[in-house]
């Protein structure tokens, strides 16, 4: 492999798609979607809190900074394609398996559009909660800004409850990339982000539902813990 990534992360497995990540809520989907699909990865922990994702190396695999990111040496038409952005990732491997994402045109674009929701909405709300709520936003006597963004993650977690309460997944009986999408936030939201109280978490019952049930996937479960070690 010729990509300068691999110059600081070398792959001991040249021919299989290379993830580069670490446990966050974004790098989560996409070692949940890998396991679910069962395609052959290699994964690189990148570790954030030790500013790698501002490695030169990186910078070259995503000039953005931010993990998640993708090396596939089988892409597109048989070519190499390179890719950062969680929902794009997500996307791209729906399409190159065929997994969790209809065919349907209809389908396809509803379950992009609250693909894009999370992406949007759920992701930087619930982040600026977590910021706000136990780490350094905590301190700040200005108790407004958290109440802002706690006071929005509780509205987007009433969307999801309203449109779960007759679905068993976001798009109804078929699991897809919208939920794989939304796992690991409503996950971080209650556990690591410690704001269940604050959001009134327990009265969203559907969404509750929802996240055991996926959390009970042996997919979900091997893939929250790919670059955790």
């Amino acid at each position: 492999m010729t990509h300068p990534i691999f110059a600081r992360w070398p792959a001991q497995h040249p021919n299989r798609l290379q993830l580069f990540s670490a446990p966050t809520p974004n790098g989560v989907k996409v070692g949940i979607m890998l396991e679910e699909t069962g395609l052959a990865y290699e994964p690189h922990r990148i570790d954030i809190m030790a500013n790698e994702s501002q490695d030169p190396a990186f910078l070259t695999l995503n000039p953005n900074g931010k993990i998640p990111a993708i090396y596939d040496p089988d892409g597109p038409n048989g070519t190499p394609l390179a890719l950062f952005e969680s929902g794009a990732i997500l996307i791209y491997l729906a399409d190159k398996t065929g997994q969790f994402l209809s065919a349907d045109p209809n389908a396809r674009y509803e379950t992009i559009q609250w693909l894009m929701w999370q992406m949007g909405g759920v992701g930087p709300m619930f982040g600026q909660l977590g910021f706000f709520n136990k780490f350094a936003g905590k301190d700040y006597e200005d108790k407004r800004p958290r109440d802002r963004y706690a006071a929005e993650s509780a509205r987007l977690l009433g969307v999801l409850d309203a449109r779960l309460a007759e679905r068993t997944w976001v798009m109804g009986d078929d699991y897809s990339i919208a939920d794989i999408s939304l796992l690991g936030w409503v996950r971080n939201l209650i556990g690591f982000y410690e704001a269940r109280e604050i959001v009134g978490f327990d009265r969203f019952v559907h969404v509750q539902r929802w996240l055991d049930r996926g959390l009970a996937r042996p997919g979900v479960q091997r893939g929250l813990e790919v670059t955790a070690g």
